[in-house]
């Protein structure tokens, strides 16, 4: 097992908890009176060790930057981020920059609620769109125009306990895990873990609770592995190739009838288990790292496995936006793009946690290579599976819900599959009669 990571990397966070704590609060630092920095108001829903991680390089910036200052406010994640976000911006009295997920970007009126992302300062600021990872730089576009600049994914990945898989056999000579490829192996690798467990379930994931969207998140991993499309290319129409979502759907209720994953754990207890050594595996998203790491859980990571033909994980991805401003400041405007650019460029740091830099030049970069676990599973950035771009899709959205919804009981045996997925289509069919909040004629 590797230490704890190192938090202090490019004199990050000192002094940092007390700053997270002051704009979680409420109590954004605001510039002197009579100050000649350049303030840029930024929002963001980043808690935890993101939020530690992300004040460490603001901070940062800062010292490298004496004429700017960024002024931090954390916001409650989810929808309450959205909805402020949206009231701000239709008011155009919006914060000069603020962190987005990706997916959501459909969603939010761009246009209206968005401003377009400034070409030229970009490219002044240093970057261009081949630094990016191909469908992360696509996905950041609306109609053809830029409303993003991509800093991660956050995908969903395969944590391993390491002395559980060295007790079973599965850990190659260099100690890593044993890629496994297709249905049979992968059920192979967790009869053996479960095996060395004495006969308890090898595999943990977010598979119950209310609201929960782990079985929408597994589901769309090897969905997308099949190469199966949710919706028509104009995203207007449901387009589920039903052989292929029946495939991932009887894998799902396989793990949970046979045993070999426990289909009664919601997102806490499938973390719990992970942490205290009572499962193999867990199926999650990256962010767990930093945790897992400061309670001493023997683990490491890698891809989510290659079940139906390719290396595809569902992932979203932090990214940066403009929200709508009426007369945008020149000056600011420019310290804005300056504090982008840095942010992306130093994207190794932001790595910490576990996500994986967008921007391409710092996957090779020597401080990001040296992050273990956290690169291991870094080729994933050019397969991500995204959620298409319509208003319901994204963290937390009602599409997530409602998949899950018709996905958990599956996974226990109480649905069968094809229950399961015309519940979901059902779901999906309401999802695009209903009335988009912000309609084309406003986000024009």
């Amino acid at each position: 097992m590797h230490g704890p990571p190192d938090i202090n990397r490019r004199h990050l966070l000192g002094g940092g908890l007390a700053l997270v704590a002051a704009a979680a609060s409420g109590c954004a630092l605001p510039v002197g009176f009579g100050s000649s920095q350049t303030r840029i108001r930024y929002w963001h829903f980043l808690g935890a060790s993101d939020g530690i991680t992300m004040n460490g390089m603001v901070r940062a910036f800062g010292k490298e930057n004496p004429d700017i200052f960024v002024e931090e406010n954390v916001l409650q994640w989810g929808e309450p981020y959205y909805t402020k976000i949206a009231m701000a911006g239709a008011g155009g009295r919006s914060p000069d920059l603020a962190t987005f997920h990706l997916s959501r970007l459909a969603g939010i009126g761009a246009g209206r609620i968005l401003d377009p992302i400034n070409l030229d300062l970009m490219a002044e600021a240093g970057l261009q769109a081949s630094d990016f990872s191909p469908p992360i730089w696509q996905r950041a576009h609306l109609g053809g125009v830029l409303y993003a600049i991509p800093l991660d994914a956050h995908p969903m990945v395969l944590y391993y306990n390491t002395e559980i898989c060295e007790k079973a056999g599965l850990l190659g000579e260099d100690g890593k895990l044993r890629p496994t490829t297709g249905v049979d192996e992968l059920i192979a690798a967790l009869t053996k873990a479960k095996e060395a467990m004495g006969g308890k379930p090898p595999l943990t994931m977010d598979a119950l609770g209310l609201g929960t969207v782990g079985p929408w998140r597994v589901w769309w991993t090897l969905y997308s592995q099949a190469g199966g499309a949710l919706l028509t290319p104009d995203n207007t129409a449901v387009a589920i190739d039903d052989a292929k979502a029946l495939d991932a759907l009887r894998l799902m209720q396989r793990l949970g009838t046979e045993g070999l994953c426990d289909p009664r754990t919601d997102y806490g207890a499938s973390v719990a288990k992970f942490t205290n050594g009572e499962a193999a595996f867990l199926w999650n998203g990256d962010w767990e790292t930093t945790g897992l790491k400061e309670r001493g859980t023997p683990f490491s990571m890698t891809r989510f496995p290659n079940v139906f033909g390719t290396g595809a994980a569902q992932a979203d991805c932090h990214a940066f936006v403009l929200p709508h401003q009426r007369d945008r400041d020149p000056e600011i405007e420019r310290a804005t793009y300056r504090f982008i650019a840095y942010l992306v460029k130093n994207s190794a740091d932001w790595a910490v946690a576990g996500h994986v830099p967008a921007y391409l030049p710092a996957l090779q970069e020597p401080d990001y290579l040296a992050l273990h676990p956290q690169s291991e599973y870094r080729s994933v950035i050019t397969e991500v599976a995204l959620d298409p771009q319509v208003w319901f899709t994204g963290s937390a959205s009602r599409l997530w819900i409602e998949f899950g919804g018709a996905f958990s009981p599956v996974i226990s045996g109480e649905r069968s599959p094809e229950d399961g997925l015309a519940a979901a289509k059902a779901a999906l069919d309401r999802l695009l009669k209903a009335p988009n909040p912000f309609p084309a004629e406003e986000r024009s």
